[in-house]
């Protein structure tokens, strides 16, 4: 073990600091008239779509001031990106004692039936919000990183006609307590330092509306199954309805009638936070929804891998709405191989996890990727470093980044968002790290709760809620593999009992219960993460997969594209040279002879520097890539070669 990077590894809030300027290519070249105007939904697309990214106005308030609506604002801000990013054109801190107000005048919409609805989106707001509409409140919504949708028509003011709206203004209240209480915050922390990074606030994904008839298509489930050739989709509509679901060479139709009476693959519908349909500012009780089920059997289905990124396109149709989607068909598996190992399986093949941590983090946007072709350019950049998974590390990114993950070909494995109170460092994070087999085997139930910040009963709840809705919200996506529930105890509170929660909802997907250390058996990987000591394969008694869930995190500092001067990493290089070595050393000497004794998957520290952390593949700006794919241009097949011959026929 190397002692001596550990202790430098010891990350320290620096929370005074001045971060350097840095602005991605897309960041320096943003059209302020045109912010992130993709649409926002992939897989769930309508024709219908108005998109309210841009200018609003916003204001900052005492906590004694915010109860009510200011008369007065303090300027502008660019939405999507929270008012802390430098994009958002105003670099100021919510604090947790203060108020966040927004104002936006809406367009006017034009109703293309009498009776049709508007339903308003905001794809995430940071922490706490209140929506208003025309000074009434509509609906409140808690947790800053899943979407949430308000039919809004009842609040709108309407010409005599009742078919073209009148000016009609939009208010948010927002609240963010960041890691001043167990709230789900993630990475983010008001004393950045090390690996936890600045705190953002509000608004800071999409937010559009669009119109949808007075009988609509709710929600969509799609579950590829194990013998890779049936399908099954879960259609739910507001109200009784024809459905068809169609998709290249098949088709089926559903009468009204053949609706299920009870709510079965939809559970914890009316409690989610949707991206699809109304769950806030609403009368459930009121409301009662159709459920329809198909089952497909797929003749030589053309398989999803990230060599082959193939996706069918869907179409879902009622007698007056219509939706286009999209499917892979691809089974993701913990398997034996032939050689009783168990191995990661992509469609019950042994598949190498070549993966990279990804923060998710910019510069110039924090959260919020200041473009879509940002979005891409990281995840295309990856697949050419030979990555063909990324972790999405305790963020839920924007709907389009997962899209691009399905089109591409990138594997994710998918974080929950960890919360809890302030952590004890040295009990979760440094003494694990620098010997795991004493202190990371820590039981994480009621008597270790205080210890693992979760003292607080309706935190530990309210973060159940959150994964479940986390794993409902995402389980279309092809390209997510793997569900994260636990990050080195950061938060952590019975595993096990989460594990059967999650399972309940999502049982096609493996999932890791606790990545890095407080191991508690369960869960399908035996999830390790090795900085400082030399990389091996343990064999888990449970007949668990072997990954390596985090390791590398080699740094080198470029001047003028670094946020500070100071150096946080896990082992420092002076030159690129040194750096390109040493990784190429670790990859072929280290990596590689270890998929043939077991390993199933590593993931390197990280996708690019963030802040302090300068162990990034890329820069923090995305303006330099540190390593050069062409010094080694068959690493991926090499991966290949050593998986293939640790199989018994090789």
């Amino acid at each position: 073990m190397d002692l001596i990077d550990a202790i430098r590894a010891i990350d320290k809030p620096h929370e005074d600091d001045i971060l350097n300027r840095l602005y991605t290519p897309w960041g320096e070249n943003l059209d302020k008239d045109n912010v992130l105007k993709e649409y926002p939904r992939p897989q769930f697309q309508r024709n219908s779509y108005i998109n309210l990214n841009g200018d609003w106005e916003y204001c900052i308030v005492p906590e004694e001031q915010g109860s009510s609506i200011p008369e007065k604002m303090d300027g502008h801000i660019l939405v999507p990106f929270s008012p802390e990013a430098m994009l958002s054109g105003v670099e100021r801190r919510l604090e947790p004692y203060q108020y966040l107000w927004y104002k936006k005048v809406l367009p006017v919409l034009k109703r293309t039936h009498h009776n049709s609805r508007f339903l308003l989106h905001f794809g995430a707001v940071d922490q706490f919000a209140d929506i208003y509409v025309n000074s009434t409140l509509v609906g409140s919504h808690s947790g800053g990183y899943l979407p949430f949708t308000l039919d809004i028509t009842d609040y709108l003011l309407f010409d005599g006609h009742n078919k073209e709206s009148l000016d009609n203004m939009l208010h948010v209240r927002v609240k963010d307590t960041s890691d001043s209480s167990y709230h789900s915050r993630g990475k983010q922390t008001l004393k950045r330092g090390g690996m936890y990074y600045t705190c953002q606030s509000g608004i800071w994904q999409t937010v559009w509306i669009e119109e949808v008839p007075n009988t609509y298509i709710r929600k969509l489930r799609i579950r590829p199954e194990a013998d890779l050739k049936t399908l099954s989709i879960e259609v739910s509509t507001n109200n009784p309805s024809k459905v068809t679901v169609k998709f290249p060479g098949y088709e089926m139709v559903k009468s009204p009638s053949s609706s299920d009476s009870y709510d079965t693959t939809f559970t914890g519908d009316f409690s989610f936070s949707s991206d699809t349909y109304p769950s806030i500012g609403e009368d459930h009780s009121a409301i009662s929804p159709s459920y329809y089920h198909f089952s497909f059997t797929i003749k030589e289905p053309h398989l999803w891998s990230p060599e082959d990124p193939y996706l069918y396109p869907l179409q879902i149709i009622t007698d007056e709405d219509h939706v286009d989607s999209y499917f892979a068909m691809r089974y993701y598996s913990i398997e034996k191989d032939g050689s009783g190992i168990s191995r990661f399986c992509l469609n019950h093949a042994p598949y190498f996890l070549m993966g990279a941590l990804d923060q998710g983090y910019w510069p110039d946007g924090l959260y919020t990727a200041p473009s879509d072709k940002a979005l891409i350019y990281d995840i295309t950049e990856m697949k050419r470093l030979h990555f063909n998974m990324l972790r999405k590390h305790i963020k839920v990114e924007a709907a389009r980044w997962y899209y691009h993950c399905d089109r591409l070909g990138m594997i994710v494995w998918q974080d929950m968002v960890s919360g809890g109170s302030s952590y004890a460092k040295p009990v979760v994070s440094y003494l694990p790290t620098l010997f795991p087999k004493v202190f990371g085997r820590m039981p994480d139930g009621p008597a270790t709760y205080k210890t693992f910040s979760r003292g607080s009963a309706e935190g530990r709840g309210e973060w159940l809620k959150e994964m479940q809705n986390t794993i409902r919200y995402l389980y279309n996506v092809p390209s997510i593999a793997t569900w994260v529930l636990f990050n080195e105890g950061w938060g952590q509170f019975n595993a096990a009992s989460a594990t059967i929660i999650a399972r309940e909802i999502d049982n096609t997907r493996p999932i890791d219960q606790a990545s890095g250390w407080f191991d508690e058996g369960s869960g399908d990987y035996r999830s390790v993460h090795n900085y400082f000591r030399p990389l091996t394969v343990e064999k888990d008694p449970n007949g668990r997969a072997f990954v390596i869930s985090e390791y590398g995190g080699f740094t080198h500092h470029i001047a003028g594209h670094s946020s500070v001067d100071r150096v946080f990493g896990y082992k420092k290089y002076d030159t690129l040279d040194q750096l390109g070595v040493a990784y190429y050393n670790l990859m072929n000497g280290t990596i590689k002879p270890l998929i043939t004794k077991g390993l199933a998957g590593a993931v390197y520290t990280q996708v690019s520097d963030v802040e302090e952390e300068v162990n990034g593949l890329m820069t923090y700006d995305r303006r330099i890539t540190k390593i050069n794919p062409d010094l080694d241009p068959s690493l991926s097949s090499n991966i290949d070669i050593a998986l293939n011959k640790s199989q018994p026929d090789h």
